[in-house]
């Protein structure tokens, strides 16, 4: 199969997520595509990384990671329903807080999250995320260094 690429959820991720990913990319020589609806500049010096720009509108670089990752990729996303489609098909996913999606957790992940928007469509305030902290950061690097030891392992 083809080598490990990184994708990242870019519109999304917190600009910490991104350096932690940038970092990591450089030094085990991952690529990694960021895919926005914005305009996004790679970071300057890490050729490794390149920026796909989508059309905006809702989901669309969802379908375009879903269409794109491949079976032992990393996709670093908070979308559930992204990791929902992603996790069946051998992609490793990732939340911003170090969360790992796997066949075991995402269904219940999906239904908590439907159910969450659910209550917000009738009117519940729920309140957002708490905010990304210094913790967020540290589970995030640790999860990621987990991960990609996991998935550069000869097989």
């Amino acid at each position: 199969g083809a080598a490990l690429k990184i994708w990242i959820d870019a519109d999304a991720a917190p600009r910490e997520v991104k350096e932690l990913v940038f970092r990591a990319a450089k030094r085990l020589n991952v690529p990694t595509v960021l895919v926005t609806n914005q305009r996004l500049q790679p970071p300057p010096g890490n050729l490794l990384v390149t920026v796909i720009r989508v059309d905006g509108g809702a989901d669309v670089a969802d379908q375009y990671i879903a269409a794109h990752a491949e079976p032992g990729d990393l996709v670093v996303t908070q979308d559930i329903p992204l990791a929902a489609v992603l996790v069946p098909k051998q992609v490793a996913v990732l939340d911003p807080r170090g969360d790992e999606h796997t066949a075991e957790t995402i269904g219940e992940r999906l239904s908590v999250r439907d159910f969450m928007d659910q209550l917000r469509t009738a009117g519940a305030v729920t309140g957002g995320p708490p905010p990304y902290d210094a913790r967020a950061k540290q589970a995030f690097a640790a999860a990621l260094d987990r991960v990609l030891t996991r998935l550069l392992r000869p097989h």
